[in-house]
């Protein structure tokens, strides 16, 4: 029955965590056709991994995932769990960053939802998965530091040249 799906579970297969179970489970839920979901976001909500946000008054209130489709749900999570447990890759890193400061659950509906967005672009755009590595934002954050300390130099009247060290 998962033939006509062959090819999508083969993409499907390269994202750390999801295997060709779980890959079955995914399509055999969502389906490969996202023109059906006019964004990421509209998949994210009716896949129930939409992060939660209910603040009012300066107070943080109940901040939980919304219902949606369990199946899906179930299976990314399981699949999250995989990727949190694998060697340098970007999922990995996003997890332990994130764990540390907001907790385990916490982090894993977060690197299940990040799976969820992949995929969708994966089938939307017809691309195969790159991990972007698990120092991908140390480097970011690096590169806006250094911009933001050259600015403020310059900003009191230095001309600064950058030399690699």
């Amino acid at each position: 029955r998962m033939r006509p799906f062959d090819e999508a579970i083969k993409v499907a297969d390269h994202i750390p965590g999801i295997g060709v179970r779980i890959a079955q489970e995914i399509l055999a839920e969502m389906g490969t056709d996202m023109s059906r979901f006019p964004s990421h976001y509209h998949l994210a909500s009716w896949a129930g991994l939409s992060p939660g946000n209910n603040e009012s008054a300066g107070k943080r209130l109940s901040g939980r995932i919304k219902h949606g489709n369990p199946h899906i749900r179930t299976a990314l999570v399981e699949a999250a769990h995989a990727a949190a447990h694998t060697k340098d890759t970007y999922y990995s890193a996003m997890y332990h960053r994130l764990a540390a400061r907001r907790g385990a659950k916490r982090a894993i509906v977060a690197v299940a939802h990040a799976i969820l967005v992949a995929l969708y672009h994966m089938l939307k755009n017809g691309t195969c998965y790159e991990d972007l590595g698990p120092d991908y934002l140390e480097k970011l954050g690096r590169e806006r530091l250094v911009r933001k300390a050259k600015k403020q130099l310059e900003n009191l009247g230095y001309r600064v040249t950058l030399e690699a060290a």
